[in-house]
């Protein structure tokens, strides 16, 4: 219900000043990244003094602050008129007649102020501020207010294929806090690697850590936990809320290379994929691992994977101690065992305070729709995705097409994905109005969509420049498609702005594809695969 009002505020507020139209002909648009709800901006200039005071009218806003003032010794370093008026305060403040992550930008020379909703609506007026800031701190006359359209507005990346580093990272969350982006999800698991520090359990990072979807010689790579705690207090900063992933049942080879007694079997092709569903053994260990995860991330959610499992799930047809639980519990097939396990886990999740997140095979689970989040994925399943709406479970959007950033996004691209398509640059910014009247949308349905989140799976991304190839522009028109109400976007413009954001990338050196000109930066090529033959791991009783 909550969250039903949330919505309703937010959308009251985008309808309230979606009907202001700049008066006059002196006037411009916005060059702000995701699209504004509302814009009132002249063609006269002022200046930003490089001395700029800034000052909190409200308590909490000291990191706002600091952010904004690191920010401008970076990027108004040149002036270009001196004749310009110049402004010398900015103020920041909480109202709370605004959304909690709207914003009310105010451009004066008198003074620049950014009011909002919450801290994180003053950090997301801020982020505006600096899009509309040109060269030498010139900025326009005007006023902007703004309110998101979805309060999930996510990105994951998958580092459990091929391993970013922290650095990477950070970088990453740099442009998704540029873009009000507010959800990462931190895929830390998989079969080819395991990527943080357990205390309780070392060999989980050296040992599963070691590897990579390309090459299973590489040396360990993982994260420890000082810089885990590092990268979320990063994070934090920004307003980005960081999700960890620990995927399971299936999904668990890396882990099963370093504890191989807890091994459920998998395939000759997905060694080892399962853990073993039939030992207590399994669920104290897998328990003691989430403990420790969830006193690194102090989010309310939790991600338990949940996907895929009959990859390797037919070994339990086999294996003596799930043959055994499976008796016991009365159970007829290998999928109510998994099942089974995962209302076990969902149980320890919320015995650690957390919210259980999974994919949308959750939904055979008959879990309590007021303690789960699923994440609909299968964009060829909209049967799932209206399951889990008329179930009332919080939903988050993230079908393969559009938003799976491991497709291809050129026709003439060859490293990626391509099935049945491919995910285009117009797409991602199309979603997800273009695509609901298919989907049976309802204003019943909808209201259970809590956002968005677009996913790059690192199979095929082994280096910085195919991680910012596939990422970069997309993610820049997802921020807009889950910010920005439908009745304010424009590709067209879109493309418009788009042109000072490319120029920033090329200052950063991010490696982006650039569709006015795709020979800009060519198609950087994916890795090339080193196969071992994997070891025989069945240690099973």
């Amino acid at each position: 219900m909550l969250f039903k009002m949330k919505k309703l505020v937010i959308f009251a507020f985008c309808l309230l000043f979606a009907g202001l139209v700049p008066a006059g002909a002196a006037t411009r648009g916005s060059e702000t990244i995701p699209r504004p709800a509302a814009v009132e901006l002249r063609t006269e200039n002022f200046r930003l003094d490089r001395a700029v005071g800034i000052r909190c009218i409200s308590e909490g806003l000291d990191n706002e602050a600091s952010y904004l003032r690191e920010q401008l010794a970076e990027n108004n370093s040149a002036d270009r008129d001196g004749r310009l008026r110049t402004c010398r305060r900015v103020e920041l403040s909480i109202d709370g007649k605004i959304p909690s992550e709207g914003y009310v930008l105010e451009l004066h020379p008198r003074k620049i102020t950014v009011r909002g909703g919450s801290a994180a609506g003053v950090f997301y007026g801020i982020q505006t501020l600096l899009q509309e800031m040109q060269d030498g701190g010139v900025l326009p006359y005007g006023r902007i207010e703004d309110a998101p359209r979805y309060a999930w507005r996510g990105y994951m990346l998958d580092e459990a294929r091929h391993f970013s580093g922290a650095a990477r990272v950070k970088l990453l969350l740099d442009q998704m806090a540029r873009f009000k982006m507010n959800r990462f999800h931190w895929h830390l698991t998989d079969e080819q690697g395991w990527r943080i520090e357990i205390k309780g359990y070392p060999r989980l990072a050296t040992v599963g850590g070691t590897g990579c979807h390309s090459n299973p010689d590489t040396p360990a790579q993982y994260y420890t936990q000082e810089e885990i705690r590092d990268i979320v207090a990063y994070a934090a900063a920004r307003h980005i809320e960081i999700i960890p992933e620990i995927d399971m049942p299936g999904h668990a080879t890396a882990s099963n290379r370093a504890y191989p007694e807890y091994s459920g079997g998998g395939t000759e092709q997905h060694p080892d994929f399962t853990f073993n569903v039939g030992k207590e053994e399994t669920y104290a260990f897998l328990t003691d691992v989430l403990r420790e995860i969830s006193a690194l991330f102090p989010s309310e959610w939790l991600h338990l994977g949940g996907d895929e499992v009959a990859y390797g799930s037919d070994a339990w047809k086999r294996d003596p101690h799930v043959q055994a639980l499976m008796a016991r519990e009365g159970l007829t097939t290998v999928k109510q065992a998994e099942r089974y396990f995962m209302r076990r886990m969902a149980d320890s999740v919320r015995m650690l305070g957390k919210t259980l997140v999974g994919w949308d095979e959750l939904l055979d689970l008959g879990l309590d729709p007021q303690r789960s989040l699923i994440m609909w994925w299968r964009h060829d399943k909209p049967d799932c995705l209206r399951r889990s709406l008329d179930g009332a479970y919080t939903t988050i959007l993230c079908p393969r097409k559009p938003l799976y950033f491991d497709f291809v996004q050129h026709a003439d691209h060859k490293w990626g994905r391509i099935w049945d398509g491919f995910c285009p640059l117009e797409d991602v910014y199309a979603f997800p109005d273009a695509w609901f009247e298919g989907w049976g949308m309802t204003p019943e349905r909808s209201a259970h969509i809590l956002g968005i989140q677009a996913n790059v799976w690192s199979e095929l991304m082994h280096t910085a420049e195919r991680v910012d190839f596939m990422t970069f522009p997309r993610l820049c028109a997802l921020s807009e498609a889950v910010w920005s109400q439908p009745d304010v976007k424009d590709y067209g413009d879109f493309m418009r702005r788009m042109e000072a954001v490319f120029a920033s990338f090329d200052r950063l050196g991010i490696y982006y594809f650039d569709p006015r000109n795709p020979g800009h930066h060519p198609e950087p090529a994916g890795p090339e695969i080193i196969k071992r033959q994997p070891p025989k791991m069945d240690f099973r009783d």
